[in-house]
């Protein structure tokens, strides 16, 4: 089997970081909304216009893609990525939602973390269309959908 990884050696996973506990602008652990024994939810801090609080999907585990995603932690993915969009239309008031999940620079992946992207869409909302808002959404912007979905799952916040 052909492994195509691209993370670089020394490589500082801010995945793995946030699922330590750590803290940076761009994740806190008062983002995470869901997790269970093998994977994680999380406000992303990159937004796109129109469908701000879009969440990350990750593994618990340092997995960098789907090629060497072990089976149990992409059904374990893929499940709370269902539970995520279920909430997403209960508490964000959204049309819809869309996954999307990427692999190798060329298929648009920059984290060497396997991640599901969750987005809450809305009729019209060109989505695949635009570009990501300048910049970075702040704890205080990521934390007012990460509380919606961790009421919505029953969840005290984690910090």
């Amino acid at each position: 089997m052909t492994v195509h990884n691209h993370e670089p050696p020394g490589y500082d996973c801010p995945f793995c970081f946030l699922l330590t506990g750590g803290e940076t602008p761009l994740d806190s652990p008062r983002d995470i909304v869901l997790r269970t024994g093998c994977a994680t939810a999380f406000t992303a801090a990159r937004w796109w216009p129109d469908n701000r609080g879009h969440v990350l999907v990750i593994p618990n585990a340092h997995h960098e893609n789907l090629y060497d995603l072990p089976p149990e932690y992409g059904h374990a993915v893929h499940d709370v990525v269902r539970e995520v969009a279920i909430a997403m239309r209960a508490t964000y008031g959204c049309d819809g939602v869309s996954t999307r999940q990427h692999n190798e620079p060329g298929g648009g992946q920059d984290v060497w973390h396997y991640h599901v992207h969750v987005f809450p869409r809305y009729e019209a909302d060109n989505l695949y269309g635009s570009q990501p808002l300048p910049g970075y959404a702040t704890g205080e912007q990521r934390w007012i959908y990460a509380d919606r979905l961790r009421n919505y799952f029953g969840s005290s916040p984690r910090t």
